[in-house]
């Protein structure tokens, strides 16, 4: 069942056009990769989904319009999305980090906590750390970890690491659909100067 429809997105900041008739569909626990290079339109690709840019075009989530809503309030129907700079909180903890993940739940629970520390068990060792201290490669797993808190039903993941993308996985194991774009990865759709042309 299709979770996530675009249908002829365009984007813009300001009168500069990014998106240009973008249309893609992704299935409920499917993992769908669009790869572009530097500036291909990647990241305002899942900034339009997010309702956080001005689009025109079909954003739908279970055929319903998502756009024009809020990132709060995509956040409560399972859109989760994870930031180039994987969108932690430099100052907080770990384990503070994970709990702000469970907010649309209104709250982390001890069992959603002990799964992403099963998941990733560098985030356990680490839980009263900042994340601010963290290195790159816990610091992206620590963004997979507090996605997971929310019980996302699709996930998108901007410019994951290598190592980031062989564990998008874990996300659709625990039943998420994962949309990913980067500059490399495995076969999928292809954004070139804001238009998919494969």
């Amino acid at each position: 069942m299709t979770l996530l429809e675009l249908r002829g997105v365009d984007a813009r900041y300001g009168e500069e056009q990014v998106l240009y008739g973008v249309s893609l569909a992704v299935e409920e626990g499917e993992l769908v990769t669009v790869r572009g290079g530097p500036g291909a339109g990647k990241t305002t690709l899942l900034r339009a989904i997010s309702g956080t840019v001005r689009t025109h075009g079909d954003v739908l989530l279970d055929g319903e319009h998502v756009v024009p809503h809020s990132p709060e309030h995509l956040a409560r129907e399972g859109v989760l999305h994870i930031p180039a700079d994987r969108g932690t909180f430099a100052p907080l903890s770990v384990l503070d980090n994970l709990r702000v993940g469970a907010w649309v739940r209104r709250g982390a629970s001890s069992r959603d906590l002990v799964r992403v520390y099963e998941l990733f068990p560098e985030l356990y060792e680490h839980r009263e750390t900042r994340a601010a201290l963290l290195p790159d490669d816990e610091l992206e797993l620590l963004g997979l970890g507090r996605a997971l808190m929310g019980h996302p039903r699709l996930v998108l993941v901007d410019e994951p690491s290598a190592a980031g993308l062989e564990r998008l996985g874990d996300l659709q194991e625990r039943g998420a659909a994962v949309l990913v774009v980067a500059r490399e990865g495995p076969a999928g759709h292809v954004l070139d100067a804001g238009r998919l042309v494969a």
